[in-house]
């Protein structure tokens, strides 16, 4: 593949998300699959790009999301394979 990024279908795309790893809530506006590598050899992560408050997206890991319209302590499916936890 010649692209260094490609865009990834995902359950809470335009939902409002939290990111787990800094607690800021905000808009989900695409899941990439993009390569981070500076070399020749090719590194790809799933990246989710999150509107926040202030207007400006910052990426996180997908893993690293979950909804945030559900309250605090349950999860919700953020990946296929994945279940809810009640």
């Amino acid at each position: 593949m010649t692209d260094r990024y490609e865009y990834v279908p995902h359950p809470l795309l335009r939902h409002r998300v939290r990111d787990v790893a800094s607690g800021i809530e905000g808009e989900l506006m695409a899941v990439v699959n993009e390569d981070v590598s500076n070399s020749v050899h090719p590194h790809w992560v799933e990246l989710a790009y999150i509107r926040g408050p202030s207007g400006r997206e910052f990426s996180t890991a997908v893993d690293n999301i979950e909804s945030a319209e559900l309250h605090p302590g349950q999860r919700n499916l953020t990946s296929p394979g994945r279940s809810a936890d009640a």
